[in-house]
């Protein structure tokens, strides 16, 4: 797609050409607010993760701040659901995983050790949710009966920890994942944990000779479809913390707040927001 036709394709979206890499100016946030939490309420804790690396960091090394502002003080254990896994196993992937928070002195375990799974989620102090490819995600909650379990204990203040295809499924559906749908799933809905959708491993542009849809155009082009959902597109490394009605970006690269016909926000790490924004 030529930049003549992507702008027509932005206007048609009502898409601002910030979102786009010729056109970077973003709007700013606005100034952080006081936390007027409900008090007698469960306060909804999440952190959602773009992705399990940063840079040429080891697996999960970049996140031990954000997994202990979620988790420290409220779990001591953590539920481990390895579902959007597809090349590794869900015990590999449990190998891979457990090390990193049993560092952090959060025991570990995965679902699938589990004879039944509702049983398992009513029990857990907090949740971990493995990236990997979201159809399939997705098709093994549905499978297992898991939406409305794992909604229902979250929205009761049970932390939930995401990342990648774990952080596109928070949102309201996966319909902004990255991923092939090499399985279908009986419905794009998703925990609706969070009433934005979820963009994770955003990067703008594309590199030289590359020829298919930035992640920018395959954006418009969802709000040429979608044009009242909001979006938050997150880049590697960079994560949001949810605690009750507000969220906190975390991660040196800004994250992004969409929404058809009106500018790109950018999040730099530390900017506060009520979700409803």
């Amino acid at each position: 797609m030529d930049r003549r036709n992507l702008i027509k394709l932005a206007s048609a979206a009502s898409l601002p050409a910030a979102l786009f890499p010729a056109g970077n100016l973003m709007a700013q946030a606005s100034p952080a607010r006081t936390d007027d939490a409900r008090q007698g309420k469960a306060t909804k804790r999440l952190l959602l993760m773009s992705s399990s690396r940063k840079g040429n960091l080891p697996y999960l090394a970049h996140a031990d701040a954000q997994f202990h502002r979620a988790l420290q003080g409220h779990a001591k254990r953590v539920l481990f659901i390895p579902y959007a896994a597809v090349v590794p196993s869900f015990s590999d992937f449990e190998a891979q995983v457990t090390p990193v928070f049993e560092r952090l002195g959060y025991a570990c375990e995965s679902i699938h050790r589990y004879a039944d799974p509702k049983a398992a989620v009513a029990s857990a102090e907090a949740i971990v949710m493995g990236g990997g490819n979201t159809f399939a995600l997705l098709k093994r909650l549905y499978e297992a009966d898991l939406i409305g379990a794992i909604r229902d204990r979250v929205l009761g203040g049970m932390p939930y920890v995401g990342w990648s295809a774990g952080a596109n499924v928070a949102g309201p559906t996966m319909r902004t994942t990255n991923d092939m749908p090499v399985v279908e799933p009986p419905s794009l809905k998703a925990l609706n944990l969070v009433p934005f959708q979820i963009n994770p491993h955003f990067i703008s542009g594309k590199p030289p000779g590359f020829n298919g849809e930035s992640r920018e155009e395959r954006l418009a082009e969802f709000f040429v479809l979608n044009s009242s959902v909001r979006v938050l597109a997150l880049p590697e490394g960079t994560g949001l913390f949810v605690e009750g009605d507000y969220a906190t970006v975390m991660g040196e690269a800004p994250a992004l707040r969409l929404r058809g016909g009106m500018p790109a926000v950018s999040l730099p790490d530390g900017t506060r927001f009520a979700l409803t924004d």
